[in-house]
């Protein structure tokens, strides 16, 4: 029960960032991509099954948000959650630049999936949003690893 309130968690605290952001600036929202940043979190602290139920989840919201076929960054995070989950149960990313590098590929594949399934489908050109949507898995992978090592700070300070 408590890995169901802490996904519901992250998925509200997703949903309110990123239509904060978009209120500010639509530019700012485009460079940071606060659902695959949470599946990619859940992914990486509670394992593929619950980073692929989280990436479903968020990829749903995420396509109810645009006008396209829904179902695309549904399959795009889904997959993303489960990469993160089971790579990370193989390979030690807990160090903060293994995370960082870790964050930034699997938000890369989000993205490339992402927008792969959608030249596809829709065959015609992506909203690329003045070249910023190539920085989203920096800037991803950069709040990714520091919010990681706030909760895992924040986590063992309380349970001691």
């Amino acid at each position: 029960m408590r890995d169901v309130m802490e996904a519901a968690a992250g998925i509200l605290i997703a949903f309110l960032f990123y239509t904060l952001f978009r209120k500010i600036s639509v530019s700012l929202s485009e460079s940071l991509n606060f659902f695959t940043l949470a599946v990619i979190l859940i992914g990486l602290m509670k394992g593929e099954m619950a980073g692929t139920f989280m990436g479903m989840a968020c990829g749903l919201i995420v396509d109810s948000f645009s006008l396209g076929i829904f179902g695309i960054a549904g399959l795009a995070n889904t997959l993303t959650g489960y990469l993160a989950g089971y790579i990370s149960r193989k390979v030690n990313v807990i160090p903060f630049l293994r995370n960082l590098v870790f964050i930034g590929i699997m938000a890369s594949l989000e993205l490339a999936v992402w927008m792969g399934m959608s030249a596809l489908i829709f065959g015609e050109g992506i909203h690329f949003g003045k070249g910023l949507i190539f920085l989203q898995p920096v800037f991803t992978a950069i709040v990714g690893s520091l919010l990681f090592l706030g909760i895992r700070k924040f986590k063992a300070k309380h349970e001691k």
